[in-house]
């Protein structure tokens, strides 16, 4: 993969441009996620309200956020937010996305892929050993995108199906 001097990567199909999002870019991340949980009617980041919150994830060492961009205007077309925290079983991170989303007019040409390829490879660099996803059991087509991208609900070790539990506080 190569890395173009500002840090960018040569973009997929569609004329998107990968790159990682930093505190001056709260204002597009904030967008990306508010448009992303509007999407699936779930609440989330307010643009009107919520962009300080969302800077100050961006200033933090265990908050990864890569975004897909137009060239040359810069308009926000998906994202990858990625959470990193310590775990007893190796000496780097564990990674988990939070999020990952394209906007609809640009699935199925390469921008998930590419967003997730370069989230993988950011964490890899950080030290982590796994990347932990939460799909929905509905959301067929996300679970074939990741299936399709190398991700299982099996347990590599046991082959037993993996589950999560949630509770809300």
């Amino acid at each position: 993969m190569s890395t173009h001097a500002s840090g960018e990567e040569p973009g997929p199909a569609a004329g998107a441009r990968i790159r990682i999002a930093g505190p001056t870019n709260a204002e597009l991340v904030t967008r990306l996620l508010h448009d992303f949980n509007t999407e699936f009617d779930c609440p989330g980041p307010d643009p009107d309200r919520d962009v300080p919150r969302i800077e100050r994830l961006l200033n933090r060492d265990d908050v990864l956020v890569v975004v897909a961009t137009t060239d040359p205007g810069g308009h926000g077309v998906g994202i990858a937010s990625l959470t990193l925290r310590p775990t007893a079983y190796w000496d780097g991170p564990l990674a988990h996305l939070e999020d990952l989303y394209v906007r609809p007019n640009l699935r199925s040409r390469g921008v998930g892929a590419a967003l997730l390829d370069r989230a993988r490879a950011e964490v890899h660099a950080r030290g982590a050993l796994e990347l932990h996803i939460i799909v929905d059991d509905a959301d067929v087509d996300a679970r074939r995108f990741y299936e399709r991208n190398g991700f299982s609900h099996l347990d590599p070790d046991s082959g037993s199906g993996m589950r999560i539990f949630l509770r809300q506080l």
